[in-house]
């Protein structure tokens, strides 16, 4: 029975074979597949049409090339994984991306597997590298414990919601010996799309939108899944993301952060306690800024205020705390507590 060729699985890496096989494209496809010349013609054209692939020289002897689309995915074993090996080795050769985005896919990628590597307990991990005319997509899938359960365990966090606000604080690691708690982070930062999914749970967070961090739809599977991309045409660079965190502007030290308090409230859930106050406060002694993003909070009560910027406040006064997007009563409450 005929080999029959999906365009989708061929799309996985035909972006290499392209660069790997210009001249036999062809008969790779037939050697890889098994199936016949006419079905793997075929699927040249289809995918020099869908702009996969670019083909110049002549009639009966193409030549091949990437064209404006390109991917390239893999899997990888995680045990003893050195996370730049695959970059060099197996990603970066295939894309054309301009210097500042390559710079800054490069950290994602070596961070996001290393994370996996290092911190998921899984035994592999799936990488997927995706360039657009506009972007340049990472998706990087590992069969570990999961993101969000690994920080509950290390931690002490009882659930997802308050183990992502503990990562969008950053400097967050359950190995400091070895980690540093920037890499997810920072990779976040870089991105215009940003999604966390595992076990059933995600969070995304988008460039564009000043809420950060909020809920998102969840891929049904376990592990973590982390998703990054980047506009091609982007103003940001590598080192204005790091300067961005540091206070005066050397990108060297990573001392401020932003708390969005929409994480430890949800929809029409009050921050009235000084339980809530306090997993706000958690590790903020390691930052010397902390602006407190109260931006989709509508509720909030004398507790939260005085345990946050009176108890707090006093007892760390090297710590600055700078509350924004307060609502009149919430920005009272807030000069009460300091007054007091």
């Amino acid at each position: 029975m005929p080999i029959r060729l999906s365009i989708d699985q061929l799309t996985l890496w035909i972006t290499a074979a392209a660069n790997e096989h210009s001249l036999d494209l062809a008969s790779h496809i037939e050697d890889r597949t098994g199936a016949s010349r006419r079905a793997s013609l075929a699927a040249l054209r289809r995918l020099v049409n869908a702009g996969w692939l670019a083909r110049s020289g002549s009639d009966r002897h193409p030549v091949y090339s990437p064209g404006v689309l390109r991917q390239v995915a893999r899997s990888y074993t995680l045990h003893g994984l050195q996370e730049d090996l695959p970059w060099q080795r197996d990603f970066a050769p295939h894309f054309a991306l301009p210097p500042s985005v390559a710079r800054m896919i490069r950290h994602g990628f070596t961070e996001l597997v290393n994370n996996a590597a290092d911190h998921s307990g899984g035994s592999s991990v799936t990488v997927s590298l995706r360039q657009t005319p506009s972007h340049v997509q990472l998706l990087v899938s590992d069969d570990g414990c999961g993101v969000f359960a690994n920080i509950c365990r290390a931690f002490g966090i009882e659930d997802a919601q308050h183990a992502m606000l503990e990562l969008s604080k950053g400097r967050l690691t359950s190995q400091p010996e070895q980690h540093t708690g920037r890499g997810l982070f920072f990779s976040s930062q870089l991105a215009d799309v940003f999604d966390i999914h595992a076990n059933n749970t995600a969070f995304q967070r988008r460039a564009w939108e000043s809420a950060g961090w909020q809920p998102g739809r969840p891929m049904p599977r376990q592990g973590s899944s982390i998703y990054m991309a980047i506009a091609l045409d982007t103003q940001r660079t590598l080192d204005q993301v790091l300067e961005a965190w540091s206070m005066d502007g050397s990108g060297i030290e990573f001392d401020q952060t932003v708390i969005a308090l929409r994480l430890l409230a949800g929809p029409g859930q009050a921050l009235d306690s000084r339980a809530q106050a306090r997993r706000v406060a958690a590790r903020l002694p390691q930052f010397k800024r902390a602006e407190i993003n109260f931006d989709g909070v509508s509720d909030v009560g004398h507790g939260f205020t005085d345990e946050l910027f009176r108890v707090f406040a006093r007892a760390h006064p090297q710590v600055e705390l700078l509350p924004t997007h307060m609502t009149a009563r919430t920005a009272a409450l807030i000069k009460s507590a300091q007054s007091a």
